[in-house]
């Protein structure tokens, strides 16, 4: 909602339809903003192309790309069938990378823009359940970093959020073991850093204590541990 204030046209993608409809009819109503919405399907390749990047003049004024998208399956585990793991990889991870591949020289071209990635702390270490989907988060964090490295000089901001456990609908009825954050919190501090050069967040904060731990903890113990860690 922070964008909004500043009169921020925005491009939003979306599997559901319905919701992408609505969600375009309240922002323009409010926020007297032009919004285009996407229906599609982020996971896969043809679908990306097909509609993302059909339209050469969608993208002439970008300013910035938020990628907070994310695909997983409840029985996510090393023996999970083939074309459920490419799934998860594509859309957690290969993504993101073919549209920043795709638009990079748009964002050099337009200065001062800006990348924003999710990952997961789920990938922090290997694990049972959810193991490819945490896989697929963890080389999505390496590839942030990389983008650090290759923007460097331009003028294009990159930021990476760590996420925990949020209060949303995902996280319903579930027992967690950790408080959950704020989604309006997150959006503050995801448009106050959206000018920093590059910055990796943990949020909740206080994971950062957690992945500090888990990194000077031997591995062999953090096997013993694994009813907690799965």
């Amino acid at each position: 909602m922070h964008l909004l204030k500043k009169k921020n046209d925005l491009i939003l993608v979306s599997r559901d339809e319905k919701d992408l409809t609505a969600t375009k009819s309240d922002l323009e109503i409010k926020h007297k903003i032009n919004v285009k919405i996407l229906n599609f399907d982020y996971s896969s390749f043809k679908e990306i192309n097909s509609h993302l990047f059909s339209d050469q003049k969608l993208f002439q004024n970008l300013k910035g790309i938020l990628f907070p998208i994310g695909h997983m399956y409840e029985n996510d585990g090393i023996d999970l069938d083939i074309e459920k793991i490419q799934s998860i990889i594509f859309s957690n991870y290969l993504s993101t990378v073919y549209t920043v591949s795709k638009l990079k020289k748009i964002l050099i071209l337009n200065q001062d823009t800006t990348i924003v990635g999710f990952g997961s702390i789920s990938s922090l270490i290997g694990r049972q359940i959810n193991s490819n989907y945490a896989a697929a988060k963890r080389a999505l964090e390496s590839y942030f970093e990389s983008l650090a490295f290759e923007f460097k000089k331009s003028e294009i901001n990159v930021q990476f959020y760590m996420l925990g456990y949020l209060d949303t609908n995902l996280a319903f009825g579930k027992n967690l073991k950790l408080p959950k954050g704020s989604t309006k919190k997150l959006s503050k501090i995801v448009f106050k850093n959206r000018k920093v050069k590059y910055k990796k967040t943990y949020f909740p904060f206080f994971w950062i204590l957690i992945t500090f731990l888990l990194k000077i903890i031997p591995f062999s113990i953090l096997l013993k541990l694994n009813k907690f860690l799965r």
